[in-house]
């Protein structure tokens, strides 16, 4: 017989959530009409400010280097933010390390099993997101990127700045800008160039802000990770699998199709908007793989959906043809995983077009 099943190996995977979300900040008035003050006017903006201003949309990119700490644990972030809020960098902690990509308002980061073990809070399903674009997980230490480094955002800050008090930051005078979201330092001489960001989020942590050597380079890196998005892991999503079943395989040298049913336990109730799953399957036989695929879809509102994907990998077309010229019991088995997906392939095309509008035209 071919295409005999043995045991399926169904591991279901929950996946955690991981954000490098930021404390929100809110400016709320008195609008009941009575007692309004009149509103301030515009103030100049003293030359000093203005300058800052200009360098930063000249340069479209910063140089970020700072550590931050959670629960007792040093975090080092290196980040060169773009403007619009994009990035790309490395995050460091202890001998583990992680390559980070922010966009869209949200950041994840890429690592191997031993950094999840130890930093994704999950142990047990480090293999998850080994190698693997991630949300970054709420027990890191949280820094919105877009609000807080941004180029274009500081500089919006600068307009209408005067005269700040001045101090010395690393051997340099330089001006404290304070506002909601962190304390900017600029230099007092010219041309008044960032230099140290107090992010106003969890210990304060403080990050050294420097030119960026090939905005070209490292803007072509932030894109290519952008590109590789799609199917990256949301953590905030957990599934419960069902029974794995095999669809149109038996002597089908073309391709074998993997249907695995899911439904949404974690949170609970209601699928938030936009919960999207994820299958990943590989198929085994003899001991050997035999071919993977990944399929995808949205969460409906009572929570459960069918997933499938077909693996028509050249491993199972050469497996297939050998099994029909050979009468007999040919048994083949397939692992699979479902996962929560934060990122859809349509998003990923969402987010380059949003990206290429702040493509450095100039140097820094």
């Amino acid at each position: 017989m071919l295409g005999v099943p043995s045991p399926l190996l169904i591991g279901g995977a929950a996946v955690i959530a991981v954000a490098l979300a930021a404390a929100a900040f809110m400016l709320s008035g008195d609008d009941s009409g009575k007692n309004r003050r009149p509103k301030a006017k515009a103030r100049a903006t003293a030359a000093w400010a203005a300058s800052a201003r200009q360098r930063l949309l000249a340069a479209s990119a910063v140089r970020y280097d700072g550590t931050v700490h959670r629960d007792g644990k040093a975090v080092r972030l290196v980040l060169t933010v773009f403007d619009g809020g994009a990035a790309s960098g490395t995050l460091t902690a202890g001998p583990e390390r992680a390559d980070v990509v922010a966009a869209g308002g949200d950041t994840y980061l890429r690592a191997p099993a031993s950094f999840w073990k130890t930093y994704g809070g999950e142990p047990g399903h480090a293999a998850d997101y080994a190698g693997r674009w991630t949300k970054a997980p709420a027990n890191l230490p949280g820094l919105d990127v877009k609000a807080v480094f941004a180029p274009d955002m500081i500089a919006k800050r600068l307009a209408g700045a005067g005269e700040p008090s001045t101090e010395t930051v690393g051997g340099v005078r330089a001006y404290r800008v304070k506002t909601p979201r962190g304390d900017y330092f600029f230099g007092v001489d010219a041309p008044n160039a960032l230099v140290r960001v107090q992010a106003a989020v969890g210990d304060q942590p403080v990050f050294t802000a420097g030119a960026v050597a090939s905005p070209a380079r490292s803007f072509a890196e932030v894109r290519g990770r952008v590109a590789a998005l799609a199917g990256a892991a949301d953590s905030a999503l957990r599934f419960r699998p069902g029974k794995l079943s095999f669809v149109n395989c038996d002597q089908n040298v073309e391709g074998c199709t993997v249907s695995v049913p899911a439904t949404l336990v974690r949170p609970a109730g209601s699928p938030p908007d936009g919960a999207r799953a994820t299958l990943l399957a590989t198929i085994v036989a003899d001991r050997r793989t035999l071919g993977s695929c990944t399929g995808s879809g949205a969460v409906p509102s009572n929570g459960s959906l069918v997933l499938r994907c077909t693996v028509t990998s050249s491993g199972w077309r050469s497996w297939m043809r050998s099994a029909m010229d050979d009468p007999g019991a040919h048994a083949y088995e397939a692992h699979a995983r479902v996962l929560g997906e934060a990122v859809s392939a349509s998003r990923v095309s969402e987010l380059l077009t949003q990206l290429d509008r702040h493509r450095p035209t100039a140097a820094p």
